[in-house]
């Protein structure tokens, strides 16, 4: 079973931070300049945090939050939102 993920980062260095926007887009959807949502399996997450890793530096952050079905019904969304489709549910 996928799970609703959201992955943040804040960093600095310019490669860097399109190296790990190349690493996510495959993986999930683009909602803000340093914020992802993806659906991913626990063998998926495990795969793109080891990936991530090595990218992260010291100075680098890198935030993962895994979001349970009720939580994900809770989401507010203001300004620009994707369409339904562009945000599956997978529960």
């Amino acid at each position: 079973m996928k799970k609703y993920v959201v992955i943040a980062y804040d960093i600095e260095d310019d490669k860097k931070r399109r190296n790990v926007v190349k690493l996510l887009q495959p993986w999930g959807k683009r909602v803000n300049k340093s914020v992802f949502e993806c659906f991913l399996s626990d063998t998926e997450l495990a795969k793109l945090k080891v990936k991530l890793k090595k990218i992260r530096k010291d100075d680098d952050s890198i935030l993962v939050y895994p979001l349970c079905a009720t939580c994900l019904d809770k989401v507010e969304r203001y300004g620009f939102q994707p369409t339904e489709h562009e945000v599956v549910k997978i529960f």
